[in-house]
């Protein structure tokens, strides 16, 4: 289908602050959207909590806004609905890595085919500044009375920990940078992260534009660089898991942006969950009927319940 600008973004005024780096994320987002010549009635956007929550708002797009920390399993359950869904995570590092971690643990164990995109600025931004869980400690923001006393969880690391397939990180003031790596997160087949350094103009006066500009630098300008698994064996997988790591710990003068590490060879979710039930590619649940033409609900027979039975024993003796 043709894309224009106006396929995917509204004209709803946007009310982040002046400067804020979700600016540079939703025009990356909409950039990215037109080169993959997404249909819009297929994008499904979710977010959770904080000033990131609202970026389902600007978009011509099926948007959902849940309840905080719980974007990751809302878009699990759109997902497996509907598997031909594009089905995109915008959560920040306090709604995502704070209430929500749980879920982005267990979402990097499913290897569900979204992509999350984690809007990190090291503060709740919404609630007026308070330490988010990727602020480090001993710094104090300006709305903090004293240092945060926590240590800071790094994406990167959680990310590769916990199973995600694609992991990338970018910078919201790198918007045709950062659309690229969008761009690869959706058409990777799992679980997708892109973690992407967003300035709080208002609220974090330590890792401003000034601090960041002079230290980000690309991966992919290391010729020696190669994040992405190739034979799927036991001992690349652990090289390039190891060395995404050993990127992922550098923060200080230098800070790599890019894609660290991508594993194309793990089945999805969905794909398991095809294995033991052999309709669920056919009949997913969105296609399932809820009602016949007479309105009334269908009732399942007996000999329904035996021959998907049947079905699943054939599927899983093949297996």
């Amino acid at each position: 289908m043709q894309s224009s600008r106006l396929n995917y973004k509204n004209d709803l005024w946007i009310d982040w602050c002046p400067g804020c780096g979700d600016f540079g994320i939703v025009n990356a987002m909409v950039r990215a959207f037109q080169d993959l010549k997404l249909d819009p009635s297929n994008v499904v956007l979710v977010s959770g909590i904080g000033c990131s929550g609202k970026t389902p708002h600007y978009f011509n797009v099926t948007g959902v806004h849940t309840l905080h920390g719980r974007a990751i399993p809302f878009a699990t359950g759109i997902k497996l609905a509907n598997p031909q869904l594009t089905v995109i995570v915008n959560g920040g590092d306090g709604d995502l890595l704070g209430i929500g971690a749980g879920h982005f643990v267990a979402v990097g164990r499913r290897n569900i085919d979204i992509t999350v995109i984690l809007h990190d600025n090291q503060v709740y931004g919404l609630t007026k500044g308070q330490a988010s869980p990727t602020l480090p400690r001993d710094l104090k923001t300006k709305a903090l009375a004293k240092p945060n006393i926590q240590d800071a969880i790094n994406p990167i690391a959680l990310a590769i920990a916990s199973g995600f397939t694609f992991v990338a990180r970018g910078y919201a003031y790198w918007p045709e940078h950062l659309k690229e790596l969008i761009k690869m997160a959706i058409e990777h087949k799992g679980t997708a992260l892109v973690d992407v350094l967003q300035p709080c103009v208002t609220y974090n006066d330590i890792f401003v534009v000034d601090y960041y500009k002079d230290r980000v630098y690309k991966l992919e300008n290391d010729p020696n660089w190669d994040p992405v698994v190739k034979e799927n064996s036991k001992d690349e997988v652990q090289e390039k898991q190891a060395k995404a790591l050993e990127k992922a710990r550098e923060w200080g003068d230098r800070i790599p942006v890019g894609v660290f590490y991508r594993n194309p060879h793990v089945e999805t979710f969905e794909e398991r969950i095809a294995k033991f039930n052999p309709l669920y590619e056919q009949v997913p649940p969105v296609m399932q009927k809820i009602v016949g033409e007479d309105g009334v609900s269908p009732s399942i027979t007996r000999d329904d319940f035996r021959r998907i039975f049947e079905a699943s024993l054939v599927k899983v003796e093949k297996l």
